[in-house]
């Protein structure tokens, strides 16, 4: 059903990857950045449900559009209190996803978080982009988190601890060196002079004055 849809949504010009189960819609979600979560409740592995719960607790802002067979009120409501935005139960017929698909993509229109600007850096978190005196940087999705949390702290310092619970999942192992890693890639790609200072000590921080070493 899933690859008959996604055929069908690109007939209508909405691209869309597809996960058989919850273990590869975490791995889809870590690497790539998607407008709409669609996402069946009954899934095998980490439930549907399960991947709501992920979603909202990335701080993402992304839609989540619930697919399930079950119809009764008392379901659609532990739907919504999981964080769906939207809920069409099975059998649906697919001009009524792709409407209400299009009304989640309206809607997020309409909330898009304010673009930042900061020290030479533009940062858009409705369109994923980032631009450095103008330059377009292309970042990964877990490098566009930690940088989103740095630039919303305006200057001040983020630890690798706020930064592992707030751009890692719940799951994170508080000892990995993953935010050191991650760091240090993102001020690569970010370029000379650069722009994250390390705070001995305490964590990181965007160098207002572009002139932060780490």
């Amino acid at each position: 059903m899933a690859d008959a849809v996604r055929a069908g949504l690109r007939l209508e010009a909405i691209a869309a990857d597809v996960a058989g189960d919850g273990d590869a819609a975490l791995e889809l979600l870590s690497i790539n950045s998607y407008d709409i979560a669609v996402l069946d409740r009954d899934i095998p592995g980490p439930s549907g449900d399960e991947i709501a719960k992920r979603i909202v607790a990335s701080g993402s802002g992304m839609p989540i559009l619930m697919l399930t067979a079950a119809d009764r009120i008392d379901d659609k409501a532990s739907g919504f209190e999981l964080g769906a935005d939207d809920y069409l139960t099975k059998p649906f017929e697919l001009q009524e996803l792709v409407l209400r698909l299009r009304a989640l993509d309206r809607r997020r229109a309409h909330n898009r978080p304010p673009v930042w600007e900061i020290a030479g850096l533009r940062l858009d978190p409705f369109r994923r982009e980032v631009y450095r005196d103008g330059r377009y940087v292309a970042l990964t999705r877990k490098q566009f988190a930690v940088l989103e949390v740095l630039v919303a702290a305006e200057g001040g310092v983020v630890s690798a601890e706020e930064l592992l619970a707030r751009a890692w999942d719940e799951n994170a192992d508080p000892f990995t060196n993953a935010v050191r890693i991650t760091v240090s890639a993102l001020r690569k790609r970010l370029g000379e002079p650069w722009l994250i200072a390390t705070v001995a000590g305490s964590g990181y921080r965007i160098d207002t004055g572009a002139e932060g070493r780490g």
